[in-house]
C-alpha cells in the first residue's frame, strides 16, 4: 500500500490499437511501466476494431502489469464492431478497472473516467439545432460530459485525475488538421473539470496533436496518445509519468516527452 502522504507515479498512455497480430508488441512498454509507476492508466482505443480477440491479445500483453493497479476508459475504436461490452468484460476479468462515468480510488488518488465525445471547441462547438441527426450528435456529447461530471462529483480524494479518450480542450489537438478538430474532442468536457477541479487530465485520440495544455481554469491536460509519444521521443518508453505529490494543492511533475538536446 502506498503511503497517502507520498508521491504516486502514474503511467498514462492511449491509442494502443491492439490487433489480433500484436502479440509481443507491447510487452516491453508495459514492463517499463511496471518498473517506473505505481498505477497504469489507459486512455482508450485499446483495440483497433473493438474485437474481443484483440482485447484478449492486449490482456496477455499486460501480464507484466499484474501487480500494478490498471485503470482504463474505452475509445471510439473499441466501439467499432459493436462488441464494446465484450471488450470491457475481457479487460475487467483481467483485473482492469474500466471507467464509464465511474470513479475509483487507488493508491490514494481518485480517478474519474469517461470516453468523452466530439463536437468542437469554444465558439465552434456544435449546437443542438436543426436536423434530428445533429441534435442526437450533440446529445451524445452532453451525455458524455454528464458522465464525467457525475464521476468527478463522487470523488473525495484530495488528489484526483480525470481520464478521457477525447480531448476536453483545443490546445492538445493543435498540429492536427484544423478540419478534424471537431471530431477530436469537445469543450463540453471542459465544463465539469472546471466545476470539479482535478490535479490533472489525461486523454488520447489526437495522434498528431500537442502533448499538453491547460483548461480555462488552469488544470493541466496531457495528450498521451501512443503515436504522439513515439514521434516526440522515439528512444524512450512510450508513456507519460505523472508524479502526483501529496496535498490538496498538488501539482504533478510530468516526464518530459521530448528527447534531450544533443
Amino acid at each position: 500500500m502506498i503511503d497517502p502522504r507520498s508521491v504516486v507515479r502514474v503511467a498514462a498512455v492511449g491509442d494502443l490499437h491492439c490487433t489480433k497480430n500484436s502479440q509481443g508488441q507491447f510487452q516491453a512498454l508495459f514492463a517499463a511501466a511496471a518498473g517506473q509507476a505505481d498505477v497504469m492508466v489507459l486512455c482508450g482505443d485499446l483495440t483497433d476494431h473493438g474485437l474481443p480477440e484483440e482485447a484478449g491479445v492486449l490482456v496477455r500483453e499486460m501480464a507484466g502489469l499484474a501487480k500494478l493497479p490498471r485503470i482504463a476508459v474505452l475509445g471510439n475504436h473499441d466501439y467499432e464492431s459493436g462488441r464494446e461490452a465484450d471488450v470491457r468484460r475481457i479487460l475487467v476479468e483481467a483485473g482492469v478497472v474500466v471507467l464509464d462515468g465511474d470513479a475509483v480510488e487507488m493508491q490514494g488518488i481518485g480517478f474519474a473516467g469517461a470516453k468523452g465525445f466530439a463536437g468542437g471547441f469554444g465558439r465552434a462547438t456544435l449546437g443542438a439545432w436543426g436536423e434530428a441527426a445533429v441534435k442526437a450528435f450533440v446529445q451524445e456529447a452532453i451525455d458524455e460530459a454528464m458522465k464525467l461530471e457525475s464521476a468527478l462529483a463522487r470523488l473525495r480524494a484530495t488528489r484526483r485525475i480525470a481520464v478521457l479518450h477525447y480531448a476536453p480542450i483545443r490546445a492538445t489537438v493543435e498540429n492536427e488538421p484544423v478540419e478534424i478538430f471537431p471530431f477530436l474532442g469537445c469543450s463540453r468536457l471542459e465544463d465539469p473539470l472546471n466545476r470539479y477541479p482535478v490535479t490533472a487530465v489525461v486523454h488520447g485520440h489526437a495522434h498528431n496533436g500537442s502533448p499538453e495544455g491547460r483548461t480555462s481554469g488552469g488544470i493541466p491536460v496531457y495528450n498521451v496518445s501512443l503515436p504522439l509519444l513515439r514521434k516526440m521521443a522515439p528512444d524512450r518508453p512510450s508513456f507519460r509519468i505523472l508524479e502526483i505529490p501529496a496535498g490538496s494543492e498538488a501539482v504533478p511533475v510530468v516526464s518530459d516527452p521530448m528527447p534531450p538536446e544533443p
